[in-house]
């Protein structure tokens, strides 16, 4: 089946479904857009039937799994130039490209600044300063995420790493062991690879903190720190320029508690790694 025949797809076969199904159809149809953005749980809650309902109708469309549906949904239910600028309000401003980008990031900040818990940033760092090492994980335009946090906390001295690719990443996480504490980036939570990753972290013993943007996402719910980044943007846009804005900053905010906690150590380390770096400079 084409990406563009989903719609068309679950009209024609509105006699064929079961009562629950037909229940889900009917709301997709009637709600395409507000469709595109949730989990599977959270549009199954939305509906009022349970998340196999919703599943078992996505495979009967064809599909193999719900992000694959989401994706085909959104082709026909978003325009192009929404997907592009991150935001569908945004898109209609008639202001410069330029306006547009800077307040979807400040949207973005605010609201992931107002979603934030003081107690888990402050528990994550702690975590940090005290493990033997703090493997740094993320697929695709995460993994850009992943290198800045590399960036910033190997200044501290704390023994971080940040493959860039995958079978390295998934081969550092099956190695971590107890005491380990893995940091995993993902904007939807629901990357396929980005749960491979998680998954050998925690058989391994590591614990795991999970940065995304989606809260009730799989990844979300195999994670012992979670920290969500707010997106103005729709989920199903994997490469939301706000949602990757707002993690930069959260890495920010990290980076200046493990130096807190670190105290003259973190200081010693950084003057260190200052030193090195203005030998280089003419």
């Amino acid at each position: 089946m084409s990406e563009s025949d989903c719609l068309a797809e679950i009209r024609t076969r509105l006699d064929t479904w079961s009562a629950k199904e037909r229940k889900v159809a009917s709301y997709i149809l009637a709600n395409p857009k507000d469709s595109v953005d949730p989990s599977i749980e959270e549009l199954a809650e939305r509906i009022g039937v349970s998340e196999s309902t919703l599943f078992r109708f996505v495979r009967k469309l064809g599909y193999s799994g719900y992000q694959q549906f989401r994706i085909a949904l959104a082709t026909e239910a978003i325009a192009p130039r929404d997907t592009w600028y991150d935001s569908p309000e945004a898109a209609l401003d008639e202001k410069s490209a330029a306006s547009v980008v800077f307040r979807t990031s400040i949207a973005a900040l605010e609201a992931t600044l107002a979603g934030l818990d003081p107690a888990i940033l402050e528990q994550a760092a702690e975590a940090m300063t005290k493990a033997p090492r703090v493997p740094i994980l993320g697929i695709g335009g995460s993994n850009a995420v992943a290198q800045d946090a590399w960036h910033k906390l190997v200044r501290t001295g704390i023994a971080c790493e940040a493959p860039i690719d995958f079978h390295s990443q998934l081969m550092l996480a099956s190695q971590c062991g107890p005491g380990c504490f893995v940091i995993l980036f993902s904007h939807t939570g629901s990357n396929t690879d980005a749960l491979a990753l998680a998954d050998e972290a925690k058989r391994s013993g590591a614990r795991l903190l999970v940065v995304t943007s989606q809260k009730r996402s799989p990844l979300a719910k195999r994670a012992d720190y979670l920290i969500v980044s707010r997106s103005s943007g729709a989920r199903i846009v994997s490469e939301a320029w706000s949602g990757r804005i707002a993690q930069l900053a959260i890495i920010d905010t990290l980076y200046v508690l493990v130096m807190e906690k670190l105290g003259d150590l973190g200081e010693r380390h950084l003057e260190s790694m200052r030193r090195a770096i203005a030998r280089r400079r003419l």
